[in-house]
């Protein structure tokens, strides 16, 4: 068997989940416009310089969150779907991972789960690697848990999901990681065919240095 990989946020999807679920909140006055909105700011650019604390992005991301009955927040999930996501997932994504229909496909994202697994079902993808919460008595208690899926974190993560399945990358004859950002560089370094989806700068010069192929996405054909 083999391995694809797929990063989510402005890989898959034409645009961030995380983000574009905090607007989400603002929109609907679940949350204050001014102070949540200058936060989810600084954190989007701390994520993309790659200097963002995992644990403060987290804990801002899963407060508003936290002791809501289950129903209300899922309730919201299904409004953001319709109204942020469908829109940004990309046809050409749906393509690539038909294409890998025969292989162990698995999203690897730094968001949180609650966000992303219901986006991953719409992809027809399973198996979900993502940022992991406390959740007590079903209700989310809005502190996060374990290691967060991001930067060398995909790693240790994907290792820790293939152990659990009795497998290692090693096992696989080939492995794929599709990603946009250069902080999955620790991972794309990790499989046999790394690919830079519209990556941003970073990743892109990289890409250019390794002799990575860099493909798009969202270009019409």
């Amino acid at each position: 068997m083999k391995l694809a990989l797929f990063d989510l946020d402005n890989t898959l999807l034409a645009g961030d989940s995380d983000y574009h679920w905090n607007e989400f909140l603002i929109d609907k006055g679940i949350v204050d416009r001014a102070t949540h909105d200058e936060a989810n700011k600084r954190f989007y650019s701390q994520y993309e310089a790659g200097t963002i604390r995992m644990e403060d992005w987290l804990a801002f991301q899963l407060a508003p969150l936290a002791k809501r009955p289950r129903a209300e927040i899922d309730a919201w999930h299904r409004e953001y779907m319709e109204q942020r996501v469908r829109p940004i997932m990309l046809p050409k994504a749906k393509a690539l991972l038909e294409k890998h229909a025969k292989d162990l496909r698995i999203i690897i994202t730094a968001t949180n789960h609650f966000i992303v697994a219901p986006i991953c079902r719409e992809f027809g993808v399973d198996n979900v690697i993502a940022c992991d919460y406390e959740e007590v008595d079903g209700m989310l208690t809005g502190k996060p848990r374990g290691t967060p899926s991001f930067g060398a974190g995909k790693v240790t993560r994907l290792a820790d999901w293939l152990a659990a399945q009795g497998r290692a990358i090693e096992d696989f004859e080939e492995s794929w990681f599709y990603s946009d950002s250069h902080n999955d560089i620790p991972l794309l370094e990790r499989v046999t065919h790394p690919v830079a989806v519209d990556p941003d700068a970073k990743l892109k010069k990289k890409a250019e240095d390794r002799g990575w192929p860099v493909v798009s996405l969202r270009e019409a054909t």
